[in-house]
């Protein structure tokens, strides 16, 4: 599930929900979005690791950013997608799906429209956020998703999936355009698609 590449950064972000709260995510890091599916829970793993579900014969962990962040377990619900993203660790890449209630909309962003997180009175860890983004009246914490996981977590999310799919292949999906530096905006769901139910 690793191999090695270069980080590209965009001006694009896909847009998510957790609790009441917008995020956004660089679209070079996303592969795809997809409807809720089940999950298999991998004995022996942090709570915030939710499982691993197979997209089209690669092994893929799921995590729960809620609980990585400290809030309550994220429900499943008509709105309910999993983000599958790549995280950039020592030049590599490796695949994993994140939990958000629900997908918005990638949207464009200038730089001249992204302040540096504030050093106090931000819920979240501030290493976590690449930069606080305005859209007309919104706020959207822009994460540095790279620095979210430690390589240990990263590792035994690999670890866990090849353990329990061995048969499936968990080397990589196919490479995308987002793992190149050249994600198309018109390859991730818009509004309507993401507010489909199940």
């Amino acid at each position: 599930m690793m191999k090695e590449t270069k980080k590209t950064e965009s001006s694009q972000y896909l847009t998510f929900r957790l609790g009441d709260e917008i995020f956004a995510l660089d679209v070079a890091q996303v592969r795809e979005v997809l409807d809720m599916s089940t999950i298999t829970k991998v004995p022996g793993t942090p709570d915030f690791m939710r499982g691993v579900i197979n997209v089209r014969g690669s092994v893929v962990p799921v995590i729960d950013l809620r609980l990585k962040f400290g809030m309550s377990r994220t429900e499943n619900t008509m709105d309910t997608r999993i983000v599958v993203m790549e995280i950039f660790m020592d030049g590599e890449v490796v695949v994993l799906g994140t939990l958000a209630d629900s997908v918005n909309e990638v949207i464009d962003l200038d730089k001249n429209r992204i302040e540096p997180p504030p050093r106090i009175g931000m819920r979240w860890r501030t290493e976590f956020i690449r930069g606080i983004g305005k859209r007309d009246e919104l706020f959207i914490i822009l994460l540095d998703i790279d620095r979210v996981f430690s390589s240990d977590e990263l590792a035994l999310a690999e670890a866990a999936g090849s353990e329990f799919f061995p048969e499936a292949d968990t080397a990589a999906l196919p490479p995308s355009d987002a793992a190149a530096g050249k994600a198309d905006a018109d390859e991730l769901p818009d509004d309507a698609s993401c507010d489909k139910g199940q």
